[in-house]
């Protein structure tokens, strides 16, 4: 089966690419190579390539920047998505969407369920709920994966962030009211691939929204402490930083942050049978392969 990956130089895209079956033909394209927004360009690149199935992990994931440069998130979240499932649509194909936890408002305290509102506080969560209301509008063969906390060994995030901080900190202070699952960008590549090829092995999936992250929920404080038991006991870090709890309002930042980000992954395991993985075990071969 032939795939087309678009965001293929991000973490989950590049996750993607690596970890993609033998019995698999990939295309992957950058977003230099293919920029999403660019409804020409989308043609072209899917005209040339010919995929038989299309995974987008192309996104403007700058939060804070996405507020005043609205403009590009929505291009690129938005239309970008509506692109590739227009163009998915047409060939009579299959898209694979990632989507996020910032399209709901953050302010419940259970588990978010796919039939749960939405009600994005930014301008990043919202340029994503208007790309999965396009992607749900233009191509009914369609899986929107919604995700939380991504981290990887590539690219930027937390995880990278807090090592690199260590080397240069012995106190470091983290949010401590902000509540999610961190998810490792090689579970999400796994459980796409287990998605593309329970579908090329069917000629069908369960199509529609579905939520996916690592478990157990933590917080962000909780998450850094974890990073750092790991990283010494791996001889990554020659010691632990201190990590400080302080609240969100000690932290502002441009974009409203969710306070609560855990997402009810029962669905995922219920209709496509992909289950959920110890974060804390992603992080630890993570880090091991980070070792090397």
């Amino acid at each position: 089966m032939r795939v087309l990956i678009t965001g293929a130089q991000g973490q989950v895209g590049q996750e993607l690419i690596r970890l993609a079956p033998a019995d698999f033909t990939i295309m992957g394209f950058g977003s230099n190579e293919l920029d999403i927004s660019n409804p020409r360009q989308v043609v072209s690149r899917i005209g040339e390539f010919k995929p038989q199935l299309i995974i987008n992990a192309a996104a403007y994931t700058a939060v804070d920047k996405a507020e005043t440069d609205s403009e590009r998130a929505y291009a690129v979240n938005a239309k970008g998505a509506e692109n590739l499932a227009a163009s998915a649509a047409a060939l009579g194909i299959p898209l694979l969407h990632i989507s996020t936890d910032y399209v709901f408002s953050g302010d419940a305290s259970a588990p978010y369920k796919e039939t749960d509102s939405t009600g994005p506080t930014g301008v990043y969560g919202a340029s994503k709920l208007a790309g999965e209301l396009a992607v749900a509008k233009q191509c009914a063969q369609h899986v929107i994966m919604r995700t939380s906390w991504v981290f990887g060994a590539q690219g930027n995030n937390f995880l990278k962030t807090m090592l690199r901080l260590a080397q240069t900190r012995d106190v470091l202070s983290v949010v401590a009211d902000q509540h999610g699952c961190p998810t490792s960008a090689a579970s999400i590549a796994k459980a796409l691939w287990s998605l593309a090829s329970h579908y090329r092995n069917n000629g069908n999936l369960n199509w529609g929204t579905y939520h996916f992250s690592n478990t157990p929920a933590t917080t962000w404080h909780g998450f850094a402490e974890e990073i750092f038991s790991q990283a010494v006991a791996l001889k990554i870090l020659a010691k632990a930083s201190q990590v400080n709890p302080i609240s969100t309002q000690d932290y502002p930042t441009p974009a409203r942050r969710p306070a609560w980000s855990v997402m009810d992954c029962s669905l995922i395991e219920e209709k496509l049978s992909i289950t959920q993985s110890d974060w804390r075990d992603e992080l630890r071969e993570m880090l091991k392969e980070m070792a090397i």
